[in-house]
């Protein structure tokens, strides 16, 4: 995908970042790597564009289900796209697996490149030694069990959002509390995408890339 817009650049997962879109929602201008990407297809469907490489007209929204339910509540695709168009049922909710397929097929690949590791003590070990950039934790996990591992400092290091199951996905596993991350373009990609991820589940308690403090606020 390649539009018109100022400072862009590729980065390393091929992603267009630097220029700004704004929210049919909620009318934030915001950088296009923080928004969703919507597209109308051929006849007039909406169309999460999660990867952001769909071709077509986009529809930007924030990610937050406040947003997109304002979005579909108030017909705002159509104002969007210029063109009458059919928002499929339960978008919201399509929109929220789409994200969870994304975070954890993000993982998967960190995973199968050596960039990704769960369980307690390889997990503990990476951030001992500082070859975990990020800490992801699973939002059911137990509390007390999670403050034993403390996420990198800074930000962007922390995400909360994921369940046990979900998590367990990435890894081939049934079911996973503790994983990291090191450092690289892919992780940038699965911060980002679990930044819209986690604010869509927020209301929910779950606040990623934060630190856990605020995580369990």
């Amino acid at each position: 995908m390649s539009r018109g817009g100022h400072g862009t650049s590729q980065d390393e997962e091929g992603q267009m970042d630097g220029s700004e879109r704004r929210c049919i929602a909620t009318g934030d201008v915001r950088a296009k790597s923080y928004l969703i990407r919507f597209v109308a297809g051929p006849g007039g469907e909406i169309t999460p564009d999660i990867a952001g490489k769909l071709p077509g007209r986009g529809i930007w929204v924030s990610p937050s289900r406040a947003a997109l339910e304002k979005a579909v509540s108030k017909r705002l695709f159509a104002r969007g796209a210029k063109a009458p168009v059919t928002v499929p049922e339960g978008l919201v909710d399509l929109v929220e697996r789409l994200l969870v397929k994304r975070v954890t097929d993000g993982i998967a690949l960190a995973r199968k490149g050596g960039r990704a590791v769960a369980g307690y003590e390889k997990v503990k070990g990476w951030m001992l030694t500082g070859e975990g950039s990020v800490l992801i934790q699973a939002n059911d996990g137990s509390a007390r069990g999670k403050t034993k591992i403390a996420p990198p400092p800074g930000e962007a290091n922390y995400i909360g959002c994921l369940s046990a199951n979900e998590l367990g996905l990435a890894f081939g596993r049934e079911h996973v509390i503790h994983a990291a991350l090191a450092a690289g373009g892919l992780t940038k990609r699965v911060v980002r995408d679990a930044a819209k991820l986690c604010a869509l589940r927020e209301e929910n308690g779950d606040t990623p890339l934060k630190g856990r403090k605020s995580h369990e606020r």
